[in-house]
């Protein structure tokens, strides 16, 4: 009896257990077809999205799992560059022009400078500020300093005055090491600087190993070279820093506008910096052209650290040549050339050469390729692979365009969202405030609305936390609060992006340089790209400046003519074919030349403040448009009087 009663109980539980299979079968099938019925776009982007996005999932899994493994042992940069140089100590670390440094020549080179900096009272929090040219010797001296536990900011070298005693004073340095060419930029100056300051001049030259004396240069300024070749290499030790989460570079924003600000950056942000790209086609093999400042994030630590934290050779040039670009590569046999803001203009404006072909460059990365000349860069170079990536020095929203899709900056995942929290939200494009929902929280900008980029803040994740500037109150205008919940926050970059439906991101401009016209907004960006396009990639700069009694602010265009070849009414006709009436620039400004940061991005605050008036042009030609005849006419101080009055309007 109780055998046919476990019977019939196994039997039921058997039939149970069939129903809950067919339901769960059922349910997941009606699920799919409720999908495919009512989501079949969703459905399509997914699919169409998934290997782009799976790709970078398994990047970003390695980059976390990079910095655990640092964070684990608590490593700074000179201890994991020292486990690099064990393993290849003779493999060639910076070239540059016929110089080659080995990867153990920068380590003991950098020892050197721990002795120096030790003997001078240099220790853990210490500021030593770096004013040094493009040289191998240039990161040997942050490793150096580093490894005492000091902190190091990299000084912009074109800075001058008071633009560099507010630099210096800022980061609260307590030494300055700078090459021995700026000794009279330094000499101005010097009477301003606090008298505590140590002054140190370096000198590039190859180190004599031999004891000499050493030799002052009259103002009690100590040669460090002199210093750096009596002074036996410190024996290597771990860093007596504060760990991989540690402070290790302040490097200064361009100065695009307002005085350069110091941002932070630590062993963790610099490793995450220079892991993002790696894990996008570059391999310890590679040999890496860099011909950017070492004084900014690009050049500095993103290239840098190929060397410093992979292993690849870096090629170092102290100038950007726009016609040696391609024929250095050849030179160094690159296989990855780094470019950033109008580089790649000035490349493509060079006259054609054998060098256009012959290179073995596979991969091109950096910021600022412009969407206009993108396809037409690669086919006439045979590049394979771009890596267009995006990312504030001072930002936690780093973002990379891991495909190559022309045009885009980098991509926000339509199947995922969560794993990497950044996102677009709803700004005032003029203000660049937030636009708040009833709660008091952000709106997400929907798929091809623009809005600002932002990155949500993460204090216990190096990939995700904002250590921002040396200035606090700086740092503050750099957060957003109440962002999807209350009491969250996130860095907001203040870059005007939009998204495409598949999540591809795009820059539109920066808030600020987005101004309003007849009723529309103008992106600046895209007005300096159709111009530069009709006018033989000449440099433009494009900016909006008030007019009494007018709405908004119309558009005025700085121009470089230093041949006097430019055909303006060419440019009136062209322009008109290839911008909508409101964003054709009202007002031209043809200049002999155009200032322009170390990261090539073109100044455009003094030209806006100085506007149209013909009395503070500087010599500079002026051009008004007339709509009706299509045509740019000169604008002098009777055309400029009769515009603030109204009797030419505009």
């Amino acid at each position: 009896m109780l055998a046919i009663i476990s019977v019939g109980v196994s039997l039921l539980a058997a039939l149970v257990y069939i129903g809950i299979i067919k339901t769960l079968l059922v349910s997941v099938v009606l699920g799919v077809l409720y999908t495919l019925k009512y989501h079949k776009r969703w459905c399509y982007i997914a699919i169409k999205t998934a290997p782009r996005d799976l790709r970078a999932l398994y990047c970003y899994i390695k980059i976390l799992l990079i910095t655990r493994k640092f964070m684990r042992k608590d490593y700074t940069v000179p201890d994991i560059f020292h486990e690099i140089v064990v393993k290849h100590p003779k493999k060639p670390c910076f070239l540059l022009q016929d110089e080659v440094w080995t990867f153990e020549e920068v380590e003991e080179f950098s020892l050197r400078v721990s002795a120096v900096l030790k003997l001078k009272g240099v220790k853990k929090g210490d500021i030593v500020g770096l004013l040094v040219n493009n040289s191998p010797q240039m990161p040997a001296l942050w490793l150096g300093n580093a490894r005492l536990g000091g902190i190091t900011p990299l000084i912009n070298t074109n800075q001058r005055g008071n633009t560099l005693i507010h630099s210096i004073s800022i980061a609260k340095c307590n030494v300055l090491i700078f090459s021995d060419e700026y000794l009279s930029v330094i000499q101005d100056i010097s009477s301003q600087l606090d008298p505590k300051l140590k002054l140190l001049k370096f000198t590039h030259r190859p180190l004599n190993k031999n004891p000499v004396e050493v030799n002052g240069s009259g103002d009690g300024i100590e040669d460090l070279t002199d210093l750096l070749e009596r002074t036996p290499p410190a024996p290597w030790t771990l860093a007596d820093a504060n760990g991989f989460q540690g402070r290790l570079l302040y490097i200064f924003t361009s100065g695009t506008t307002g005085l350069p600000k110091a941002a932070v950056i630590s062993n963790s942000r610099f490793v995450f910096m220079a892991c993002g790209l790696h894990n996008f086609r570059l391999n310890s093999s590679d040999v890496v052209y860099c011909p950017l400042p070492l004084y900014h994030t690009a050049g500095g630590v993103v290239s840098v650290g190929q060397a410093l934290i992979f292993g690849c050779t870096v090629v170092l040039k102290t100038k950007f040549s726009a016609s040696q670009y391609f024929p250095d590569c050849v030179k160094y046999k690159a296989t990855a050339a780094h470019y950033i803001g109008e580089m790649c203009r000035y490349v493509l404006a060079t006259p054609p050469s054998p060098a256009d072909r012959n290179h073995r460059v596979r991969l091109i990365y950096g910021n600022g390729l412009r969407p206009q000349i993108w396809t037409e860069f690669v086919n006439r170079f045979n590049i394979q692979y771009v890596t267009e990536f995006y990312g504030a020095t001072e930002g936690n929203a780093n973002i990379a365009n891991s495909d190559g899709t022309p045009g885009a900056i980098g991509f926000i995942s339509r199947i995922f969202p969560a794993v990497y929290p950044i996102a677009i939200i709803k700004v005032d494009q003029e203000t660049g405030e937030p636009i708040r929902d009833s709660r008091g929280l952000c709106q997400l900008a929907q798929p091809n609305e623009p809005g600002v980029f932002i990155g949500k803040i993460s204090p216990n994740n190096p990939t995700r936390e904002f250590l921002g500037y040396v200035d606090r109150s700086a740092s503050d205008k750099k957060v957003v609060r109440d962002v999807f919940t209350h009491g969250d926050s996130a860095f907001i970059s203040g870059d005007i992006l939009v998204a495409d439906e598949f999540g591809y991101l795009y820059f539109r401009d920066r808030t600020g340089d987005t101004f309003r016209w007849r009723g529309e907004n103008v992106s600046t960006s895209e007005v300096e790209a159709a111009i530069s396009n009709v006018a033989n990639h000449r440099d433009a700069v494009v900016y909006g400046v008030m007019v009494p009694n007018t709405e908004g602010r119309a558009g005025m265009c700085g121009i470089v003519d230093t041949d006097g070849t430019l055909d303006l009414d060419k440019l009136a006709k062209d322009l008109s074919n290839d911008l909508p009436p409101y964003a054709r620039p009202i007002f031209l400004r043809v200049m002999t030349s155009l200032d322009m940061t170390g990261t090539f991005k073109m100044k455009k605050t003094d030209l806006q403040k100085e506007g149209f008036d013909p009395s503070k042009a500087k010599g500079d030609k002026l051009y008004y448009l007339d709509m009706k005849q299509c045509k740019y006419l000169p604008l002098q101080e009777d055309e400029y009087n009769k515009i603030i009055d109204g009797r030419i309007r505009i």
